[in-house]
C-alpha cells in the first residue's frame, strides 16, 4: 500500500507495539538499548526508498542491504540517540516524531574492535576506499546544509524571545533527577495506576453523595479511598506523601483528577489511533447520542484493518454533541484532524445510527465531510438494519413518538421475567389455532425485536397480545406487581390504544415491506451484499409506483389500521392535538383517512426514496459492485465479471494502478482454474488471509479498502467488540456517574498503557 502522509513536522517512531509486550531492539551496530529498558522513542525505518536506502548506508550493516522498505519498516528500528537534536520534533506530550529529512548519523563503528573475539549479530560492513570519500563527501554536504539552516533559522529569530519549547527540551542528553523529582514521579505513577484501575474496573470517581451525609461528617470519595487503601497497604510513597496532611483534605483535587484522566484517555486512544494511521485507511461510524453526566455525546468508532489482515472496530472517544449541524460538523472535523491526528484524505467510509430526531443533523456532518473528501462515502452501518434506520430518519413527528413508545414497551418487558411469562401465556390464548405462529412470536419477545428489519410486523402482530397483558397488569390489584410496573402498564396501554400510533405503525409497516428483503440482504452474505447493490433500482421502481398510486395504496393501509383499532376497541378519530390547534376552523372535509394520508403517508414514502437514493450514491454503488472480487461472489457470475471499471474510484489507492488489470485477469484465471478440493473464500476476510495474497498487491488494496465500508459487516466477531464494550458501559452506568475519560479507559482496557509517558506528560504539561 502507498506510504501514509507524513504528519506536520515529521513521521512518527513507535515505542512498541500497541498490544503485546515484545520489546524494540536498536538496530545500529555496538548498540544494546531495548525499548523496554529506555525511555527513548525508537523509530521505524522509512517506507520511502531512498531515505530507507540513506538509513542502512549509514548504520554500515550488510545484511540489511538486501531487505525491503517495508521490511525494514515492519521489523527494524534505531533509537534516539542515533539522531541529532535537530533532527527530532515533539509537536505533541503523546508522540515523538522525526522530521521529514531526519538520517541517522551518530554510530559507534569502532568499540567492537576492543574485544575483536566477541559475536557481532549486528555485523557491520567494512567499506571501500570509493565509499569512504562518498561517505565524507555526504557528511560534509549535509554540515553545510545544517550549518546554512542554522543561520537562516537565527537570522529569522533575532528579534523573537526565546520560546518555552527551546533550549531544554531540545535537550537529548538525560539530566540526572533530584531526589525530590523521582519522589513526585513515583507519586504521580501511583496516582495514575488508581485512576487506570478506576478506569478498567468501571469504579466511579466520587462516592457518596453529599445530600446522604449528616452534616459536619466528611467520608472519602471512590478516589481518595483507593488512596488510603494502598497507603494501608505499604505504599510508602504515598504514605510519605500525606502522612502530615489532615484527615479531612482531599489527596488529590478534582482538578487534577481531570487532568490526569484526559491524559489517560489521549495516551490510551494514541495507541489505538497509532495503529490506525499504520494502517493508513480507515472509516469513522458514531452510535447513538447518549448522555454522559447531563450533556449530550457522540461515542465515535474507527474502522481499519491491522497489521495481521484483520478488519477491526474500534471506540476512540466521545465527541460533545451540539445542536446545530453547522458548528457539529465543524468540530467533528476538528476533534478528528487537529486532536486525534487522522488525516481525513485517508477516510473510506462514514456512518451515523442515530436516534429519532437526530437524523437531518447527522446528515449535514455527513455532506460536509463528503464535499471536502469525496472518497469518504457515506454509507448505512453494518449494525443497523436499514429498515429501523430509514423509520428513525423519517421526519414526522408521529413516527418518533411510536419508535420511542416501542421502545419504552420492549424496555419494560425485558426488566421483569414475570412479565414475560405473563406475556407468553396472553400469546398462548390468542394463538391456540397457529400454534407455530405464537411459539415464535414468544422467541422473538425474548430477542431485542426492536432492532429487526421486520419490526413493524413484528410489532402489529403482538399489539392484542401487548395490550391484554399491559391492561391484565395495570388492573391487578394484588401485591404480585410493584407499583412501577402497575403504573407504566397502565400509560403504555394507553398509548398502544391511540389511534395514531396504531395508524403509524401500520403505515411504516405497510412502505419498510418495500425495503424489508434489500435490507436484510445488506446484513448478509458477501455475495448478498453484492447483489442487494444490483436490486436498488428495482426497489426504487417500487416505491415510485406506490408514490404515483398513493390514494390507492393508503385507503387499503387505513381500512388495515381501522380493523385493528377496532379489534383493540380504540376510538378511530382524528389527533386531540390537531383538532385544538383547528380552534373552530375544522375543515368538514379533513376526515381522519386524508389527515394521515397527508401528514404520514406521503412524506414518509417521498422521504424514505431519497434517502436510498442519497445513502445509496453512485460512488457507493461502484464500490459494492467491487466486491466481485471476492472468489465466491465471481464464482457465481461464472468468472465473468469486470471490477477494473468500478475499481477507478481506488485509483490513487493501489500501489500499481497501471498493471490492475493484468492482476486482475491472474485473480480470476487463479480461481476458476483452482483445485477441485478448493473452497472459494466466501468473504473479505478469509481473502485477505490468503497465504499467496501478497502476490497481487492491488487486489489486496481494494479488498482492504472494501472491507472498510461500514456497510460491510465485521465477519471475526472478536474484532468488532468495541461496539458492544461500549453498549455494556452504557447499561452498567448511571448516567451521573459516567466519564467520558473513564469509559475510554474501560472499554478498551486491554489496550497497552505506558505510565512513565502518562507522568513525563503531565510534568510537561502541568509543570
Amino acid at each position: 500500500p502507498p506510504a501514509p502522509l507524513p504528519p506536520a513536522c515529521g513521521f512518527k517512531g513507535a515505542a512498541a507495539p500497541a498490544r503485546g509486550t515484545m520489546p524494540n531492539f536498536c538496530a545500529a551496530p555496538n548498540c544494546t538499548r531495548k525499548s523496554t529498558q529506555s525511555d527513548l522513542a525508537f523509530f521505524r525505518f522509512p517506507r520511502d526508498p531512498a531515505r530507507c536506502q540513506r538509513w542502512v548506508e549509514n548504520c554500515r550493516r550488510a545484511d540489511l542491504e538486501d531487505k525491503t522498505p517495508d521490511q525494514l519498516n515492519k521489523h527494524y528500528r534505531l533509537c534516539a540517540k542515533h539522531f541529532e537534536t535537530s533532527m527530532i520534533c515533539r509537536s505533541s506530550p503523546y508522540r515523538t516524531v522525526l522530521r521529514d529529512n531526519a538520517v541517522p548519523t551518530i554510530f559507534d563503528l569502532t568499540s567492537h574492535l576492543n574485544n575483536p573475539h566477541s559475536r557481532h549479530r549486528k555485523r557491520i560492513k567494512e567499506l571501500s576506499e570509493d565509499e569512504i570519500r562518498t561517505l565524507k563527501q555526504q557528511k560534509i554536504d549535509e554540515a553545510f546544509e545544517r550549518k546554512q539552516s542554522t543561520q537562516e533559522s537565527n537570522e529569522n529569530n533575532e528579534q523573537n524571545t526565546v520560546s518555552e519549547e527551546g533550549g531544554e527540551e531540545q535537550e537529548e542528553e538525560a539530566v540526572p533527577l533530584t531526589l525530590e523529582e523521582r519522589e513526585n514521579k513515583d507519586y504521580l505513577k501511583s496516582l495514575f495506576e488508581i485512576l487506570i484501575l478506576m478506569g478498567k474496573q468501571n469504579i466511579p470517581l466520587d462516592g457518596h453523595n453529599i445530600d446522604e451525609l449528616p452534616e459536619g461528617i466528611f467520608t472519602s470519595d471512590n478516589f481518595q479511598a483507593l488512596l488510603e487503601y494502598r497507603i494501608n497497604g505499604g505504599d510508602e510513597v504515598l504514605r510519605k506523601r500525606f502522612e502530615m496532611t489532615a484527615v479531612n483534605l482531599e489527596y488529590c483535587s478534582k482538578t487534577q483528577q481531570k487532568q490526569m484522566l484526559e491524559i489517560c484517555e489521549n495516551c490510551v486512544r494514541e495507541e489505538t489511533l497509532r495503529e490506525v494511521r499504520d494502517s493508513h485507511f480507515f472509516s469513522i461510524v458514531t452510535d447513538e447520542v447518549v448522555d454522559i453526566a447531563g450533556e449530550e455525546h457522540l461515542p465515535v468508532l474507527v474502522r481499519f484493518v491491522d497489521d495481521s489482515h484483520n478488519l477491526r472496530e474500534e471506540f476512540i472517544g466521545f465527541l460533545p454533541y451540539e445542536a446545530d449541524p453547522e458548528v457539529l460538523a465543524v468540530k467533528f472535523h476538528a476533534t478528528i484532524t487537529e486532536k486525534w491526528g487522522l488525516n481525513m484524505e485517508y477516510c473510506r467510509g462514514q456512518a451515523y445510527i442515530v436516534s429519532s430526531g437526530f437524523a437531518s443533523k447527522m446528515k449535514v456532518v455527513a455532506t460536509r465531510l463528503l464535499e471536502k473528501y469525496p472518497q469518504a462515502v457515506y454509507t448505512l452501518c453494518s449494525s443497523c438494519a436499514l429498515n429501523v434506520w430509514l423509520a428513525k430518519s423519517v421526519p414526522v413527528v408521529g413516527v418518533s413518538i411510536a419508535l420511542g413508545t416501542i421502545e419504552e414497551v420492549c424496555s419494560l418487558f425485558n426488566q421483569s421475567p414475570q412479565l414475560l411469562v405473563e406475556l407468553d401465556n396472553t400469546i398462548s390464548a390468542l394463538f391456540q389455532d397457529n400454534n407455530e405462529k405464537g411459539n415464535e412470536l414468544k422467541k422473538i419477545c425474548r430477542s431485542q425485536w426492536t432492532g429487526r428489519h421486520d419490526t413493524f410486523e413484528v410489532l402489529v402482530d403482538l399489539l392484542q397480545a401487548l395490550v391484554l397483558c399491559l391492561d391484565a397488569v395495570s388492573s391487578d390489584f394484588s401485591v404480585r406487581w410493584n407499583n412501577f410496573i402497575v403504573g407504566r402498564a397502565f400509560v403504555l396501554s394507553s398509548a398502544l390504544t391511540d389511534f395514531d400510533f396504531i395508524v403509524t405503525i401500520v403505515i411504516m409497516k405497510n412502505i419498510l415491506s418495500f425495503t424489508r428483503a434489500f435490507g436484510k440482504n445488506l446484513q448478509g452474505q458477501t455475495s448478498d451484499v453484492f447483489f442487494a447493490a444490483g436490486s436498488l433500482t428495482a426497489v426504487l421502481h417500487s416505491l415510485n409506483e406506490v408514490m404515483e398510486n398513493i390514494e390507492v395504496y393508503h385507503e387499503f393501509w387505513f381500512e388495515e389500521a381501522t380493523n385493528l383499532a377496532t379489534k383493540l376497541d380504540a376510538q378511530i378519530k382524528l389527533p386531540g392535538k390537531f383538532r385544538r390547534a383547528q380552534q373552530g376552523n375544522f375543515d368538514p372535509d379533513m376526515t381522519s383517512e386524508n389527515y394521515y394520508k397527508e401528514i404520514l403517508s406521503v412524506p414518509t414514502i417521498e422521504h424514505i426514496i431519497q434517502e436510498l437514493k442519497d445513502i445509496f450514491s453512485e460512488q457507493h454503488l461502484k464500490a459494492l459492485k467491487c466486491l466481485s472480487l471476492v472468489p465466491s461472489v465471481m464464482g457465481q457470475l461464472k468468472f465473468n465479471t469486470s471490477e477494473e471499471h468500478h475499481a477507478d474510484m481506488f485509483k490513487n489507492d493501489l500501489p500499481n494502478p497501471d498493471t490492475l488489470s493484468a492482476e486482475l485477469h491472474c485473480w480470476r484465471i487463479k480461481w476458476k482454474h483452482r483445485g477441485k478440493d478448493i473452497e472459494l473464500p466466501a468473504t473479505i476476510y478469509e481473502a485477505l488471509h490468503l497465504p499467496d495474497i501478497k502476490f497481487f498487491p492491488n487486489v489486496y488494496a481494494l479488498l482492504k479498502v472494501l472491507c472498510l465500508l461500514p456497510v460491510m459487516k465485521v465477519e471475526n466477531e472478536k474484532y468488532g467488540i468495541g461496539r458492544k464494550r461500549l453498549k455494556a458501559y452504557l447499561k452498567n452506568t448511571l448516567t451521573g456517574q459516567r466519564s467520558s475519560n473513564l469509559a475510554l479507559l474501560n472499554i478498551n482496557f486491554d489496550i497497552k498503557h505506558d505510565l512513565d509517558l502518562m507522568v513525563d506528560t503531565y510534568i510537561k504539561l502541568y509543570p
